[in-house]
């Protein structure tokens, strides 16, 4: 596994940190209270178009063999240059070991994951097999998976926005048609596939007064699955600036970047764009985030005395 501690950017202050701290992750979900779950009698439940529907306990899935990975989540409500992603080290079972011992049918091509509290989330049966990271993760930063992120276990699917593939509390694991059953958001208006967008977000400075000469600008950018292979950066109507990229952790996490740059005393305007794995840069084409996540360049003012 990487060492988070050779991607790591050293002394920038006001960066994210790579890993992040489990109380600092951002909870979005439709639960009014986090659910009380008891692990002695919680089972997680296989269904549907299986050959081998079954169930399994706590003890049983922990017994199992567990792997550790680094995945970071964005919510699809994410706006550009918001705060609802973060970084984790996530230990459980990966799903492609318990749909293989379901023995999903090939008419079993949508995955749907339930809640204790009824809350579904739908995607691709696919994305199992694809060889992206996936898991019902019963584990979070060293630690046994908080309440509030869904404890006893949940999902945890490189690449899809959370509200099609991360059930907290997850107790039933069904598989259906694709065309046969719309998840929870699906029928509020939001897109049934939904893959994560490249993006990228200035951490500092903040908006407002800088001290002027040099000052770091620096942030995160996240492609998961595809990983971030460059990072820009522009003052004004300046060129696009390469900046500085510390090793990556994973092309499921996501990537931080700084670069120096001389400020003359006044009003500027400093934007970022990222550049996947692939080669395709993030869009500049301004949307909000519904349907299927938000666009554009995260960008922001500052004024330098």
């Amino acid at each position: 596994m990487a060492d988070p501690t050779r991607a790591q950017i050293a002394q920038v202050e006001g960066v994210s940190e790579l890993i992040t701290p489990n109380d600092e992750f951002y909870v979005i979900d439709t639960a009014i209270g986090v659910p009380q779950v008891d692990h002695r009698t919680w089972t997680l439940s296989f269904t549907g178009r299986a050959d081998n529907p079954f169930s399994i306990t706590y003890d049983e899935l922990l017994a199992m063999p567990l792997v550790e990975r680094y995945i970071t989540l964005c919510c699809v409500s994410n706006r550009v240059g918001g705060s609802l992603v973060g970084n984790a080290k996530w230990l459980g079972v990966p799903l492609r070991t318990l749909v293989e011992r379901a023995g999903v049918r090939p008419d079993g091509n949508q995955l749907v994951g339930r809640s204790v509290d009824r809350f579904t989330v739908g995607f691709p049966t696919a994305a199992v097999f694809d060889g992206r990271e996936a898991l019902v993760a019963i584990g979070m930063n060293g630690e046994p998976l908080p309440l509030k992120h869904g404890f006893p276990a949940r999902l945890v699917v490189s690449g899809l926005y959370g509200y099609v593939s991360a059930t907290k509390w997850l107790t039933e694991v069904e598989f259906t048609g694709w065309n046969d059953f719309d998840a929870y958001w699906v029928p509020r208006g939001w897109a049934k596939q939904a893959p994560i967008k490249t993006q990228s977000r200035i951490d500092t400075p903040r908006e407002g007064n800088i001290t002027a000469g040099t000052n770091v600008i620096a942030g995160v950018a996240w492609a998961q699955t595809r990983g971030i292979s460059r990072v820009q950066v522009r003052v004004d109507d300046g060129d696009w600036l390469n900046a500085h990229l510390p090793q990556e952790l994973t092309i499921d996490t996501w990537r931080q970047w700084y670069l120096e740059h001389d400020f003359a005393p006044g009003a500027h305007t400093i934007a970022v764009r990222a550049t996947d794995g692939t080669g395709r840069t993030q869009t500049d084409s301004v949307r909000p985030p519904r349907p299927d996540g938000a666009t554009g360049y995260h960008t922001i003012r500052v004024n330098a005395a």
